[in-house]
């Protein structure tokens, strides 16, 4: 057995890879197993007898990667976080002036809206004006989508890298860029720290304001890798011209807050942030169907898939909705459900009432819950309900 392998004569980058194809294919229809290529069935075989709970679990992936620490440098040359400084020293605020409108959550108009990202202010302009901070890679990665026309999204121009060898494999977006960096191109491996554009203020049809440029940066998971087949649905009257990386199938977290946990040692990496999430909605979807979702980020996972067909899935939602932990269940543990429909069982009123700029669950005269707005398109995005 050569270094990097296992007792299958795999290599760990294989067997990350493997696994993740077993849960997707355990949980498939019968007829579909059969396409399961010969060398990842001596795979299983190998690991049945011990592995096949952990493989389920997606924890052979996670012992991989997501124990580890990882290594994040601050997306611009702004000084402030790096020497621990408050963020009224690296936030750019919107034009109200309140600094707390350029971080993360519901910041915006008394807290009625929503801000999906933080805004980090730049440090240097040229002779006109006009920002010059370079913007750098935050980890290493691979350039997944490159926005070079400004006046079709809200990002303006910007750039969203995948962090594959992450886990779960997040995404970050940088958004508002005056340029991007020559040859910057999907399918590019970047490093930390490696320059990929420069700080603008680019938005749409309209530019924001010399004086408020700044970089949006974002992390996060990507929704469904069916998007089209969602946006198609809602006839929004233009086209998506941004495939997988719409806004819209790109669901954020806080990085202010995941950094400031991975300063103090709190947590070590993106998994171990997001097992310490609150649930504040909990949902129980009836259906055959496993999401990519879930096959994309297996070790969400809370628990192993059943011996059996899994007959639908139990997800928490945070205060944004990002369904952020997964639970696999039997046809007994969905008796009554119809197949096809979400059933919210539990909600953290408290913390609900405290998220008001999201629309997660709506309380019903008889003491229940049903989906609200932002709840329903993150089903209908990830289960493909209707």
């Amino acid at each position: 057995m050569t270094s990097g392998q296992n007792q299958g004569g795999v290599s760990h980058k294989e067997a990350q890879k493997m696994c993740v194809a077993t849960v997707e294919v355990c949980v498939a229809p019968i007829g579909a197993r059969k396409a399961f290529a010969d060398r990842q069935n001596s795979f299983c075989a190998f690991l049945r007898p011990k592995w096949i709970g952990l493989v389920a679990l997606g924890l052979v992936t996670a012992n991989f990667a997501s124990a580890q620490r990882i290594e994040f440098s601050w997306p611009t040359p702004n000084k402030a976080w790096e020497q621990g400084r408050d963020y009224e020293a690296w936030v750019q605020p919107t034009v109200s002036g309140e600094p707390e409108s350029g971080l993360f959550g519901c910041v915006r108009r008394g807290g009625g809206q929503f801000h999906e990202g933080l805004d980090i202010r730049a440090t240097s302009r040229d002779r006109h004006g006009e920002p010059t901070d370079p913007i750098t890679a935050a980890m290493d990665g691979v350039v997944r989508y490159v926005n070079a026309s400004p006046g079709n999204s809200n990002y303006g121009r910007y750039i969203v890298l995948e962090h594959p060898d992450l886990t779960p494999a997040v995404y970050t977006l940088y958004a508002h860029l005056a340029k991007v960096e020559p040859g910057l191109r999907p399918g590019l491996v970047v490093t930390r720290g490696q320059v990929i554009a420069t700080m603008g203020r680019s938005e749409g049809s309209t530019a924001i304001p010399k004086e408020r440029a700044h970089l949006h940066f974002e992390i996060g998971l990507v929704m469904t890798h069916d998007f089209a087949s969602w946006y198609g649905t809602k006839k929004f009257g233009s086209a998506n011209e941004h495939g997988l990386y719409n806004g819209m199938n790109l669901m954020g977290f806080d990085p202010n807050d995941f950094l400031r946990e991975w300063r103090r040692r709190r947590v070590d990496n993106f998994q171990e942030y997001l097992d310490k999430l609150r649930s504040v909605v909990r949902v129980r979807v009836a259906t055959s169907r496993t999401p990519d979702f879930i096959t994309r980020y297996p070790s969400l996972l809370r628990k192993p898939l059943p011996l059996g067909l899994v007959a639908g899935w139990e997800v928490e939602c945070n205060s944004t909705g990002l369904p952020f932990a997964w639970t696999p269940l039997t046809a007994a543990e969905l008796a009554g459900q119809r197949d096809g429909t979400a059933r919210i069982v539990s909600v953290d009123a408290a913390l609900l009432r405290a998220t008001r700029c999201r629309s997660l669950a709506k309380a019903t005269s008889g003491g229940g819950y049903t989906p609200g707005t932002d709840l329903s398109t993150m089903l209908q995005q990830v289960f493909g309900l209707r």
